[in-house]
């Protein structure tokens, strides 16, 4: 009796003993398969196992997430890069080119032989590429502030109809002078809840991007749906390519970036943030060389 006992025990022995083994060289596996993944980041490899743990693989399934959420972390991070470097791109290009203006003329009134008359034309064109610059700055500080904790959404009620009458007659002078063709819906529609500086500047936005890009017409039309109350500005473009359409919201896109007529390709983006902050929402579509966008707000209750 006393044998089969100790060959029971030398038995369980040699299994625990087998079981401990497996469960080092599984370890050692993992730790060699760590090592690679660790050397080689860039790959998609995750840490594999055959081993029969239940707790063993749980923790290979939480080494693994973490895994993925760093690369996750890691894409997203060189994405960012990429993109502030895009950004610094179009800052740098953007602040040129009216620089290089205001630097030219300013030299061109130091010539003893130039008009009266061609000094006032030199110093009304570095005024506007100043206005501009100006223009420039306050547009990165209000997107620099879009997000943060001080700029906080006043929501109340607000008539959207006259906003953008007001809006529109701003823009008069620059209507007249790119010669489109204007057209106001003036249906009725309900007020709605949003704050009101982001309303002014949302309108004003996308007036000034159809104004920017529209060939012959605008078209402006109130939308009511459901617990929405939207505005739709239409105007025709060049060819556009359809694949892009998607970016427009974005922060460093351009629809034409051979353009340098010193305006931002920020509005969008700040339509976009603004609208989505005040729990509205923003959508485009482009159809036969016609751009549509549609911004909704809130309804007031």
């Amino acid at each position: 009796m006393g044998w089969l006992i100790i060959i029971v025990l030398i038995i369980l022995l040699l299994i625990s003993t087998g079981m401990l083994l497996v469960f080092h060289w599984d370890i050692k596996k993992m730790t060699n398969q760590l090592e690679a993944i660790i050397e080689n980041f860039g790959t998609n490899e995750l840490v594999r196992t055959n081993t029969h743990s239940k707790t063993l693989k749980r923790f290979i399934t939480k080494i693994n997430r973490l895994i993925h959420l760093f690369k996750e972390d890691q894409q997203h991070k060189e994405k960012r890069e990429k993109e502030l470097k895009q950004e610094i791109t179009n800052i740098s290009h953007d602040l040129r080119t009216p620089l290089t203006s205001i630097k030219g003329f300013s030299e061109l009134l130091t010539d003893p032989s130039l008009s009266e008359k061609e000094k006032k034309e030199s110093l009304s064109i570095i005024q506007k590429k100043i206005d501009n610059l100006t223009m420039m700055v306050d547009l990165f500080y209000e997107l620099s502030q879009i997000n943060s904790s001080d700029n906080q959404m006043i929501m109340e009620k607000q008539f959207l109809d006259q906003i953008v009458v007001e809006a529109m007659f701003m823009f008069y002078d620059d209507f007249e002078k790119s010669k489109l063709k204007i057209h106001v819906d003036e249906s009725n529609i309900p007020p709605i809840l949003a704050d009101s500086k982001a309303t002014n500047r949302i309108v004003m936005n996308i007036i000034q991007n159809a104004l920017r890009y529209a060939k012959s017409y605008v078209t402006m039309k109130f939308i009511e749906q459901d617990e929405y109350v939207g505005l739709r500005i239409t105007n025709d473009i060049d060819a556009f390519d359809q694949s892009e359409l998607h970016r427009i919201f974005d922060r460093t896109y351009r629809l034409d970036t051979s353009r340098s007529d010193g305006q931002l390709g920020l509005g969008l983006h700040i339509v976009k943030q603004l609208i989505h902050k005040q729990g509205g929402k923003v959508a485009s579509v482009v159809h036969n060389n016609e751009f549509s966008m549609d911004v909704f707000f809130r309804k007031w209750d």
